[in-house]
């Protein structure tokens, strides 16, 4: 009976106690099972900004939790056509976005930039009729409104319904969902 109360034993049982607390506590709400594409596989958001009337595309890349913010340079008064890709490392995760797509939707938010957001995801259309937003035409009336523009990005998964007209400074809303990813990226003239 003394062996199998000994110290090393309670040690034992207690770390195995332990680890199993912390990996329950670390999932997200549902199972992974539920999650088609979980956050902590995203590594980086790239954007591919091409001027209309032009066939030079620039990339912009976005390392998610590296640091460091990508400078979009815009022109007032000329279109973009701007695709987001998702990326797991080397592995394009666009795919999984666009098969779930009633799972996903972009927010875009110009909070210091006056642009005019056009979703042209084709006939990828969520079962609500709205578009995730991977393609869109980016109108600038003007990319410098106010000191340090930015475009926040951010992708939402499981929103319980979405509306892609603008409300206040952002293209697209959404009731419910929680964030899968979010992206930061500077604008310039």
């Amino acid at each position: 009976m003394n062996k199998l109360f000994n110290t090393k034993n309670i040690i034992k049982l207690l770390a195995v106690l332990l680890i199993t607390i912390t990996v329950i506590s670390c999932q997200r709400d549902g199972s992974a099972e539920e999650d088609d594409l979980p956050q902590e596989e995203l590594t980086n958001i790239v954007l591919l900004v091409t001027e209309d009337g032009t066939s030079n595309t620039i990339s912009y890349d976005y390392s998610i939790g590296a640091g460091g913010v990508p400078t979009i340079p815009l022109k007032d008064g000329k279109s973009y056509t701007v695709e987001a890709k998702f990326r797991n490392g080397n592995e394009d995760a666009t795919g999984e976005i666009i098969s779930a797509k009633d799972e996903h939707f972009l927010i875009f938010d110009f909070p210091k930039s006056n642009i005019n957001i056009t979703r042209l995801d084709g006939n990828d259309l969520r079962n609500d009729g709205k578009r995730v937003g991977l393609r869109t035409k980016w109108d600038v009336v003007k990319a410098v409104d106010g000191t340090s523009p930015f475009l926040k990005l951010t992708l939402i998964h499981s929103p319980q319904s979405v509306n892609e007209a603008k409300v206040g400074s952002a293209w697209g809303t959404v009731v419910g969902g929680e964030t899968d990813a979010e992206a930061t990226y500077n604008l310039s003239n």
